[in-house]
């Protein structure tokens, strides 16, 4: 079984050279948009805290290019691996809509490279051997499993292991 530690190591090596975007959203699309990238470009991988980013309904990563996304994944990973907070309750479950939700029409799924998609589904497996108790009480133990499942057995949708623009080199 890996360690968190081990498990943010990964990720913090695949993503960490992700080059923060000048912008999160489409700003001009509309005013809640616009009100999501401000609160990103205010912060960065340090700052960010559960309380930007852990309400489902008030959602700023929803809004957020790929490229957004691979920039705070590492701070997204170390809120998904804390404890639950009392007011936002286990935030891998909001984080696990984010790399599931289209499947493999999932934006960030397909900026990822191979190295960043092993990552990812190397976290996934910590989460599902490490958090079964949170994983059991959420009903969602299908749903991760299949997260996982894509995750692991992707390849990238772009020739050989080259990224998409903005992402870093694997």
């Amino acid at each position: 079984m890996s360690t968190d530690a081990a498990v943010l190591a990964e990720i913090d090596s695949a993503f960490g050279g992700v080059v923060r975007p000048e912008h999160f959203t489409d700003f001009t699309h509309c005013e809640e948009c616009a009100e999501h990238d401000a609160l990103l470009r205010m912060r960065n991988r340090d700052n960010l805290r559960i309380e930007d980013v852990g309400n489902p309904g008030w959602d700023p990563v929803c809004f957020c290019s790929a490229e957004g996304i691979a920039y705070y994944f590492p701070t997204l990973v170390r809120l998904a691996l804390a404890e639950p907070s009392t007011e936002f309750g286990w935030y891998a479950e909001q984080l696990l809509f984010h790399l599931y939700s289209g499947f493999t029409e999932n934006r960030f799924f397909q900026y990822c490279g191979v190295t960043q998609r092993r990552a990812v589904a190397g976290l996934l497996a910590h989460i599902i051997e490490a958090n079964s108790s949170h994983i059991d009480s959420s009903a969602s133990a299908d749903d991760f499993l299949r997260c996982h499942e894509l995750w692991s057995d992707a390849q990238p949708s772009v020739a050989g292991d080259a990224p998409k623009s903005g992402a870093p080199l694997n």
